[in-house]
This record gives C-alpha cells, structure tokens and sequence, in this order.
C-alpha cells in the first residue's frame, strides 16, 4: 500500500495499514514531540514555534501545555484563543478539527483511530479512522476520551472523565460513559459559574 492508497481509503472509512512514508513521518513529529516536552518552562517562544511545526494549521493565542502525545500532528487544526492543558494525546490519523476558544483540561484523549474488534483481522495490523471536530468554544474536561467519528458542538460542556461516542449538540452539557447530555446551557449559566456560586457575589 502506497501512502497515496493509505489516505484514500481513510477518507473512505476503509480499513488501512502504515506504510514506510507514514512510519517516517511519524518519526520526524516524534523528534519535534519531544524537543516541546523537554523544553524549560521559561522556553515560551521556541514551544510556540514546534507547536507551529507539529500542528496542520494554528491560528492566532494558542496555547499548549507540556507534555504532549501525537502521532503525525500535520492532521490537527487548532483554532485561536484555544487553551490545551497537561497531557493531551492525539490519535491523529486523520483529522482533528478544534475551533476558536476551546479549553482542554487535563489528561484528555482526542483518538481518531481504532482497530477490527475480531481478533484474527485486528491481528493483521489493519486500523480504522474517522475525524473529530470540537466546535467553537467548547470544553473537554480533565480526562475525558473522545472517539473515532465525534462532533462535539459549539459551546458544548463535556464532564470530567467522559467518553464520548455519539455527537453531542451545541449548547449542551453532557457527562458520562458513555457520555450523554443532561443539559442544555440557559440563563441560569449566566448568573452562576458553580453550584450555588453567583457572579454577582464576586463583585
């Protein structure tokens, strides 16, 4: 298989296997990968220049936290004012859309990729793999693990430790495993930021 025949069949959602381009590919972003997690806290700008590297497209105030885990990084696209905290890991394979003004928590998984659940075919080392989008200003929670083939909608909340397999609206709030929304966002979002804690009281 060529790596011209590898994408084909990705955007095809057909079953496909690395090649030796891919494989050094994969190798280059690992080198650029670990240049930006050993960097010194104070390196501000030359992290801001591997992750301009690393990544397929970055807009404007895009800040990304150490350490971070991808395997090609030029299927990534990372809208501005977005925020990744500590631990992200990117089973980019194919692509990861994220919007202007996410926030990422902690230890998140954004996985694009996954494998034959028969054993003798997943033996073969054939994979699968479908985008992800995460719309504009939404929030992932710290440890949450979104799945092969997931929109999460614009302004979308998803709880701490979720994993979600099936699209989530906009303006929704949803938690779980697997996740599901329990919520939309409404007014009372605007006048408390947590549990019973109002805005107005920290005026």
């Amino acid at each position: 298989m060529t790596e011209k025949e590898r994408q084909e069949r990705i955007a095809k959602g057909y079953l496909w296997e690395d090649t030796q381009e891919y494989i050094a590919q994969q190798a280059w972003v690992k080198d650029l990968m670990y240049e930006f997690n050993m960097s010194r806290p104070s390196e501000i700008e030359k992290r801001n220049a591997l992750v301009r590297q690393m990544f397929g497209s970055v807009g404007e105030d895009v800040w990304v936290n150490q350490p971070l885990t991808l395997a090609v990084g030029s299927t990534v696209t990372i809208g501005e004012g977005t925020y990744i905290n500590s631990g992200l890991i990117l089973v980019d394979d194919y692509e990861i859309t994220i919007g202007k003004g996410v926030l990422i928590g902690t230890n998140v998984t954004l996985c694009t990729t996954g494998h034959p659940i028969d054993p003798e075919r997943r033996a073969e080392g054939t994979m699968y793999s479908f985008p992800i989008t995460i719309g504009e200003g939404a929030w992932i929670g710290a440890g949450a693990i979104v799945l092969p083939g997931v929109t999460i909608g614009s302004y979308a909340v998803i709880g701490a430790g979720s994993i979600v397999n099936k699209d989530i609206p906009d303006y929704t709030v949803a938690v779980g495993n697997p996740c599901r929304p329990i919520r939309k966002i409404d007014e009372r979002d605007k006048e408390y930021y947590w549990k019973d804690r109002r805005f107005d009281e920290q005026m």
